[in-house]
């Protein structure tokens, strides 16, 4: 059977992945930090009737990471598919974060991934095959505020992601790479994440269902493709950012008020330690979730897309050109 490494699998989009794999047959390892949530959501997937098997420890430290690698290799004999999708966040204006926020989140978010992508291919390029799926987010295609660190880091993953592909591409290497843009989501993770502000967070709508993210990480494994965008809003905020940057700009300042709610302490978070919470897939939004008619598009669709449509102008500016020539007769 295959094997698939999920990071920050014990709840929300990693643990929903995990679930997908594991119902489809693969054996499962689950990473994350919190022992006890990590336990729970390894005795649910246990319920499909497959191996799974849980790591407690860090992903932010590249030494805990390698033997991860290691250790799976010699409990279950190689790697098929590597997730990175742990990740932190800091909610605050710039000038409320402090210098060890952004390091922090750089650290879990940005170089969690740079761990695990290298990890993944100790093991895949030896074997020429394999993929490395990079959970980002559509913030990393158009920034907000109030999310300057998470922003960063996760377009620091963009760049590394892509150079990481040119050297796979110029050594033949059959090993695929994949970036997984989310949408906002129904997780757990904003109940956990540092709040340096005195309001809430709020996830602005349209909010989506993790096992969509889920569904586009298996689409992604089964028809590999350079990008995968989850939800209309992550590939209208690609479109926004290269089209009309400065609209884009000033709708993002108007996020602001948006994603602050009622009234509360600065919280710290789950950024230095983990936060205790269930072994849960979803947050406490069910009500608001929406579900699209179209629920994904990867890369190679689009380019799909822009194919037939330039065929189909290139169509019409034929037909025209015989109407005039024939008009001119």
């Amino acid at each position: 059977m295959p094997v698939i490494v999920v990071t920050g699998a014990s709840a929300g989009i990693g643990l929903a992945i995990a679930e997908r794999f594991a119902q489809a047959g693969w054996q499962v390892v689950v990473i994350a930090r919190q022992a006890e949530r990590l336990f729970k959501a390894v005795e649910q997937l246990k319920r499909s009737g497959n191996r799974v098997i849980g790591m407690a420890g860090d992903v932010s430290d590249p030494e805990f990471v390698e033997q991860a690698g290691r250790d799976v290799v010699s409990a279950l004999g190689g790697i098929d598919v590597w997730v990175n999708n742990a990740m932190s966040t800091v909610i605050g204006r710039d000038e409320d974060l402090t210098d060890a926020d952004y390091r922090r989140v750089v650290e879990t978010t940005y170089l969690s991934q740079v761990y695990g992508t290298r990890a993944a291919l100790r093991v895949m390029r030896p074997a020429d095959k394999g993929a490395v799926i990079q959970i980002s987010s559509g913030l990393a295609l158009r920034p907000a505020p109030l999310q300057a660190a998470y922003c960063g880091a996760k377009a620091a993953v963009d760049g590394f992601t892509e150079a990481i592909r040119a050297e796979l591409i110029a050594s033949a290497s059959n090993v695929t790479l994949t970036t997984v843009y989310l949408p906002a989501v129904n997780t757990p993770q904003p109940l956990w994440s540092r709040n340096r502000t005195d309001r809430a967070q709020v996830i602005p709508d349209p909010l989506f269902d993790p096992r969509l993210c889920a569904d586009a990480v298996w689409s992604a494994v089964q028809r590999p493709s350079r990008k995968v965008f989850v939800g209309r809003t992550t590939w209208l905020m690609a479109l926004a950012q290269q089209f009309a940057p400065a609209l884009a700009d000033r709708q993002a300042a108007r996020m602001i008020t948006a994603q602050q709610g009622d009234p509360q302490l600065p919280r710290l978070g789950n950024l230095d330690q983990p936060e205790d919470g269930p072994a849960a897939i979803d947050g406490p939004d069910t009500e608001r979730v929406v579900r699209p008619w179209i629920g994904f598009v990867s890369s190679r669709q689009i380019a799909a897309i822009k194919v037939a449509a330039v065929g189909v102008l290139a169509g019409l500016a034929v037909t025209a050109g015989f109407a005039i020539g024939s008009s001119k007769r």
